[in-house]
């Protein structure tokens, strides 16, 4: 739909006739009436008819005027109604990419993957389907990081999480400096919607903050926290006299996990295998719903650059035509005294 920002100003394309109509009349100005190939009607301004004032003067200064009121009047192109992207969420993942992530007790169809592929795999879904909330990424193993801040550029974190590697962050694992570094990123946002995802298969091993400060701070800033304990519980083991089954998440500290989450509001989940860890995803997604507001606008393109820039094409093309009209004068002189002289 075309539109004007200001379309008041359209009124003032009838200023020059009305100007044109409030001007006192002058006497005319009879102009020579020139049979045609007569050796004057060469001259600028004269034509075999008598008119001194060529007409296409004044329509290309009238058009002029029109196409720059048109500017002025700023139209616009009002597109269709679409609707804007509104915060669910404020959810911040936290990833532990420690060197016991790799153990192999993850399965994906028939083949085992170690568990922060099981991660990437899982949570490569569960971003995509969190449109409308900002994302943010910290991985964490001795220390902490911020991988991607909290964004809604879904994409980006998704890469930043396929490109994180094992050991990146440290050998041990810092719970409590991880929940801390989530808590700071996120209790500036609204209140209500600040929500942090522990991933790991360990216990607390290193860092500066103990597990239960950590949860002090996060309850006070009022983030929730899903804790997920991810290991198998049993699994084969290879040797030298043979094969024995072992407990490979023996270090999982489970009771932190879900004082961590039921202190907070949250939930801790076991994920012992990858459907398991889909479902629990799927279950945070349940929690976590995303609420739209509705709100939509239509998208504004502004047009007067169009006008705008034929008003420059009919200057040009008026200032062109007056020159080549210049350049017949001398001729016409030439023409004049070559008469004379016969």
């Amino acid at each position: 739909m075309l539109t004007f920002a200001y379309p008041w100003l359209l009124v003032l394309a009838l200023l020059p006739p009305v100007l044109q109509r409030l001007r006192p009349a002058r006497p005319p100005v009879p102009a020579p009436h020139l049979p045609t190939g007569h050796w004057l009607s060469g001259l600028p301004g004269v034509s075999p008819r008598g008119s001194a004032s060529p007409r296409w003067q004044q329509g290309l200064l009238y058009l002029l005027w029109l196409l720059l009121v048109l500017a002025l009047a700023r139209p616009q192109h009002v597109g269709e109604e679409v609707q804007l992207p509104v915060t669910g969420r404020d959810l911040m993942l936290v990833v532990d990419i420690s060197p016991s992530m790799d153990e192999r007790d993850m399965i994906i169809q028939g083949r085992a993957i170690n568990r922060l592929q099981a991660v990437k795999y899982v949570l490569n879904d569960f971003i995509s389907r969190r449109q409308g909330d900002r994302l943010g990424l910290i991985l964490f193993g001795t220390e902490p990081y911020v991988q991607a801040p909290l964004t809604f550029d879904l994409e980006t974190v998704r890469t930043l999480l396929q490109e994180a590697g094992l050991g990146m962050a440290g050998r041990a694992t810092a719970i409590g400096d991880a929940v801390g570094l989530a808590v700071k990123r996120l209790r500036e946002r609204p209140q209500g919607q600040r929500v942090a995802i522990l991933l790991t298969d360990g216990a607390n091993t290193a860092g500066e903050i103990r597990p239960d400060k950590a949860i002090e701070i996060a309850k006070a800033a009022g983030v929730r926290l899903y804790t997920i304990g991810i290991g198998a519980e049993s699994m084969l083991q290879r040797g030298l006299l043979g094969s024995r089954r072992v407990n490979p998440s023996r270090d999982l500290d489970e009771a932190l996990l879900t004082r961590m989450a039921e202190s907070t509001g949250g939930q801790y989940f076991r994920a012992r295998s990858l459907p398991e860890l889909e479902q629990i995803y799927d279950s945070i997604d349940q929690l976590e719903t995303i609420e739209l507001e509705g709100k939509y606008f239509r998208p504004v393109t502004d047009l007067f650059h169009w006008p705008a820039g034929l008003a420059a094409l009919a200057g040009a093309l008026g200032l062109l035509l007056r020159r080549l009209e210049l350049r017949r004068m001398p001729s016409a002189g030439h023409r004049q005294e070559e008469a004379r002289d016969d």
